[in-house]
Parts: structure tokens; C-alpha cells; sequence
């Protein structure tokens, strides 16, 4: 199988990327290694930038979209969104991302 990228979809048509509070953070942040020690500071922190980001639906959205499994998106942890996301693909609004 080959997995290829095809310009014709859309995963920013809002450009919500453009205007996200992480845009000129060290990405690292967002990705820690692991859940404890200086992880969790890690995880805090990420956290906090998305709390005050004005597009954090479009991001949770899009990492329920496009299936990210690790990272903080949206200001969800890992285990935050495999909890969502399973209450989001069986239809259940919960103050959920539209899809």
C-alpha cells in the first residue's frame, strides 16, 4: 500500500493554523516523552497555551480528523482525546468539536 498526500484535501480551509496561540512555540512542548517527571510540567504547560487559544475547537477537530494519537491538540493530552474521540465518532455532541 502507498500512502500518498493529496493536495486536494483541505485540513486548514480556516486557516485556523494561522492564527493558533502555539504557532511560534517550540513545538516540542507539544510532544513531551512520556507522562511523568518533567513531562507532566511539559504537558502543563502546552496545556496552557491552548487554554488561551482562540482556535482550539478547529485544532481538536482537526486531530480527531486526521487521527493524531500523540501530543497535546486541542488542550487535550493523549488519553483526553482517545476518551472524546470515541464519544465523537458515535455522534455525541458533549460540547464536542462539530465534525
Amino acid at each position: 500500500m502507498v500512502v500518498t498526500w493529496n493536495p486536494l484535501l483541505a485540513w486548514d480551509e480556516e486557516g485556523w493554523r494561522d492564527k493558533a496561540a502555539c504557532r511560534d512555540t517550540d513545538l516540542s512542548l507539544f510532544f513531551p516523552a512520556g507522562r511523568t517527571g518533567i513531562a507532566r510540567g511539559e504537558i502543563r504547560a502546552a496545556k496552557a497555551v491552548c487554554g488561551g487559544c482562540g482556535v482550539q475547537g478547529a485544532c481538536l477537530r482537526f486531530a480527531f480528523e486526521t487521527n493524531q494519537e500523540s501530543g497535546i491538540w486541542g488542550g487535550k493530552d493523549e488519553e483526553e482525546r482517545y476518551r472524546l474521540r470515541r464519544m465523537w465518532r458515535a455522534g455525541r455532541p458533549s460540547g464536542l468539536p462539530r465534525r
